[in-house]
């Protein structure tokens, strides 16, 4: 893997483990719904993320993590809505999700 693709693997694993924490403080009837939603939409980046390392051709795969980033930064926003996170939590989470939507930003504008 080239180097961005390490450094993005290794923050979304970094974001991975911090939000399994936050996602432990959710109410019992949410962590079934929603908090099932961002593990899999963390999960899909992961695996997009392999998946653009191994393309020669980087385009519909970069759009869909874009895509995903984006989901989850909704289901974020979502959640701090509902009261389930604190402003504090919202601004870490959000800050983790920023930095790799930057990095997926800069893969796509160097694949053009």
């Amino acid at each position: 893997m080239a180097m961005e693709e390490l450094k993005l693997l290794t923050r979304l694993e970094e974001l991975d483990q911090y939000s399994h924490i936050v996602l432990q403080q959710y109410p019992k009837h949410e962590k079934y719904v929603l908090a099932t939603q961002i593990r899999q939409t963390l999960a899909e980046l992961i695996h997009q993320t392999i998946r653009c390392a191994k393309r020669f051709h980087k385009k519909t795969s970069l759009q869909d993590m874009d895509i995903e980033v984006e989901y989850l930064r909704a289901l974020i926003r979502k959640s701090h809505a509902l009261g389930y996170i604190n402003i504090h939590r919202y601004e870490v989470w959000i800050g983790h999700v920023n930095e790799i939507g930057k990095i997926v930003g800069g893969w796509i504008k160097a694949t053009k």
